[in-house]
C-alpha cells in the first residue's frame, strides 16, 4: 500500500488547526503580557486582560477539533477504499 502526499491540498481539518494555532499564539502573548507586571513590580492589568489569556485554551481546543476532523475524514476514506 503506497501513501502519496499532496503538497497543496488542504485536508478537512487543516483550517481549524491553523485558526487554533493563531488563537493559541494570541493567548500566549496575552499571558506573557499579563504576567510581566509581576516581575516588573508595576500595577497589574484589569481582569479583562486575564480573560484574553483564556484564548490559549480555546485555541488548543480549536486545533484539537481540527485534528479530530482530519482523523475522521481519513477513517472514512480508508473505509470507502477497503
Amino acid at each position: 500500500m503506497t501513501h502519496e502526499t499532496q503538497a497543496n491540498s488542504a485536508g478537512p481539518g487543516d483550517g481549524l488547526v491553523r485558526v487554533g494555532a493563531i488563537v493559541f499564539i494570541i493567548g500566549a502573548v496575552a499571558t506573557l503580557v499579563t504576567v510581566a507586571p509581576l516581575f516588573l513590580g508595576t500595577e497589574p492589568f484589569p481582569p479583562v486582560a486575564y480573560a484574553v489569556c483564556m484564548l490559549m485554551g480555546v485555541g488548543f481546543l480549536i486545533a484539537g477539533a481540527g485534528v479530530l476532523r482530519s482523523i475522521a475524514a481519513q477513517r472514512r476514506q480508508a473505509r470507502s477504499s477497503a
